[in-house]
């Protein structure tokens, strides 16, 4: 098991090196200069050239890569601008700080509203899913495959855009959404992101609902699960114990994906309810044409992907000791 571990790291090591060298280098070919923008629309000569060097782009592009790269390990020193600790992401010459003060600022809503939101459309959709497959072809099962194709056929954005307009400004069934942190007050940071997890839960519970109901069915007429209701097991038992177990492998392949989609790609889902996490940050590091922020962003999104892809591969070990060996 430590040595499918190790592999899995290694593996998500490697592709984080990439990642990071294909953002960095996507960085200076936007035609934007990060030192005219950092030292403003009017800026002498001299004092452009002083801005270069304090952000390091006087060196070789290849020197400002292992630059970058090493100040992720150890943090780095920027001239003029003080000391930015390990790990260090950049430095924001918008918000004037490491830009990983701010991201760090940010990822707590990000991962709130992922977190939660997942909590309740992975429970709901598998439980709805294992219902549906149980009363195969009956009414329970059409209602809920109707259900399932609406659900995956509408947008956040459509359907948050309504449930804010009916559950919060007209009707005032739901607060409107906030951030506030758990460790200050739960049940506020709860109320606060209910209805963004209402509309995710809805949104996202189509998707399992599906996969779980057509693995499940599957699942319910392999010859072991056949043998163990031969041999006098109790219906519950046979779903839980057998045909569950090899329902959760594709299930646990698209929470892994949606999880770090989520937490990468929480633009739309922010922008919908007005809530300012790494979505929004990355938005306005577009406008403001803050590059080090928007490639510290990218660089975060795609590590929080493939983190969760390792998560998942764990878990298929535990799920499936098969996979152990391959």
């Amino acid at each position: 098991m430590l040595r499918f571990i190790t592999r899995r790291t290694f593996g998500a090591a490697v592709t984080l090196v990439i990642i990071a060298a294909v953002t960095f280098f996507l960085f200076f070919a936007v035609p934007a200069d990060p030192a005219r923008l950092a030292c403003g629309k009017v800026c002498p000569p001299e004092l452009l050239e002083q801005a270069r060097h304090n952000l390091g782009l006087d060196q070789p592009l290849f020197v400002q890569f292992v630059t970058w790269l090493s100040g992720i390990f150890v943090g780095r020193d920027y001239p003029g601008l003080g000391h930015c600790s390990a790990p260090c992401l950049g430095y924001s010459f918008v918000n004037k700080a490491p830009v990983l003060e701010t991201i760090l600022d940010r990822l707590p809503l990000t991962i709130s509203l992922t977190i939660g939101a997942a909590v309740i459309f992975f429970t709901f959709g598998v439980a709805t899913g294992i219902i549906a497959a149980l009363r195969q072809g009956k009414a329970l099962d059409k209602i809920a495959s109707v259900s399932s194709l609406i659900g995956a056929s509408v947008q956040i954005y459509f359907v948050g855009t309504l449930a804010l307009y009916f559950l919060v400004y007209q009707n005032h069934i739901l607060r409107q959404p906030k951030y506030v942190s758990f460790t200050e007050n739960p049940l506020s940071w709860a109320a606060g992101l209910l209805l963004p997890w209402i509309v995710l839960a809805l949104i996202f519970t189509a998707n399992y609902t599906r996969m779980t109901r057509s693995t499940m069915v599957e699942q319910l007429g392999e010859d072991y699960v056949r043998t163990a209701r031969a041999k006098g097991m109790s219906a519950g038992s046979v779903v839980m114990r057998f045909a569950l177990r090899g329902t959760l492998t594709p299930i646990v392949t698209i929470l892994g994906i949606d999880l770090g989609a989520l937490i990468g790609g929480a633009i739309i889902t922010e922008t919908t309810f007005g809530l300012q996490g790494v979505g929004q940050l990355s938005i306005r590091a577009v406008t403001s044409s803050d590059l080090p922020m928007l490639m510290a962003t990218v660089l975060v999104a795609a590590g929080a992907i493939v983190v969760f892809n390792i998560i998942v591969d764990i878990m298929y070990a535990f799920i499936d000791p098969r996979v152990r060996l391959s």
